[in-house]
């Protein structure tokens, strides 16, 4: 069984996703439920659970200055949030698993299945999303973490060549050779990707459009990228490149 405690300051949310694990996840064994950020702390400490489903936005101590207490995470973390766009955005950049109130059955399945197959979360990542959290209003972040089979690494956005999709993970490419697989969709990528200067050209590829060396006319449109990597262009999305540069 995973041992898991639930921490949110509003008693009704607890009681609802204690019974949904309850019904829909039976290899989780709910060993705390906490709506106080103290007790939370404690029961942390005390059972040392494999799963801590955490609130954020707590009165007296939020979910971050809850974890600064914990100290090393040796647990899986799921963050619980209402929907907040900027919000999302932060846990994207920071591949670190959130669940949205009202917390869907399917995606709440989703992420216990995710916690089985993979290692716990990093505190770098918890740190990175700290940071992009607390300045959402401010401007984007320039660092991407990538979560990949070995952990995870955090580039900078720019350094970013392209992406190719991968039936359910995507390659990231990078400028300086490096090449990443992550635990991510194309979809999900571009969902993070698409407010920077980014393009998907292609179903199988997005682009940084200031890593692009020159656009290749004739029967199939193609892209050279700065590493010489060619790219195709899908019919339709040449009138967004036409509208992104001015050219064409």
């Amino acid at each position: 069984m995973l041992q898991a405690i639930i921490i949110d300051d509003e008693p009704d949310n607890v009681k609802l996703l204690s019974l949904q694990l309850r019904l829909y996840c039976p290899q989780v064994e709910v060993v705390a439920e906490c709506t106080k950020s103290e007790d939370g702390l404690k029961e942390i400490k005390r059972l040392q659970p494999k799963i801590v489903f955490l609130d954020i936005e707590m009165p007296r101590m939020n979910g971050f200055e809850l974890l600064e207490q914990v100290g090393d995470i040796n647990f899986s973390l799921v963050f619980v949030t209402a929907y907040d766009k900027f919000a999302v955005k932060a846990f994207r950049y920071s591949a670190v698993d959130y669940l949205l109130k009202p917390i869907d059955t399917k995606e709440l399945q989703q992420a216990i299945r995710k916690i089985e197959q993979q290692k716990n979360i990093e505190s770098p990542q918890i740190e990175h999303l700290k940071h992009q959290y607390t300045s959402k209003h401010t401007v984007l972040p320039d660092k991407l973490a990538l979560p990949y089979q070995n952990g995870v690494t955090f580039v900078s956005v720019k350094d970013i060549i392209y992406c190719e999709s991968d039936d359910n993970y995507t390659k990231f490419f990078l400028n300086d050779g490096q090449m990443y697989l992550v635990t991510k969709t194309m979809r999900e990528v571009q969902e993070v990707l698409e407010e920077r200067e980014f393009l998907r050209v292609h179903r199988q590829y997005i682009i940084n459009l200031n890593q692009i060396k020159k656009f290749v006319k004739g029967e199939g449109n193609y892209l050279v990228m700065q590493n010489d990597q060619t790219i195709p262009i899908a019919r339709n999305q040449k009138e967004k490149l036409i509208q992104r540069f001015g050219w064409l």
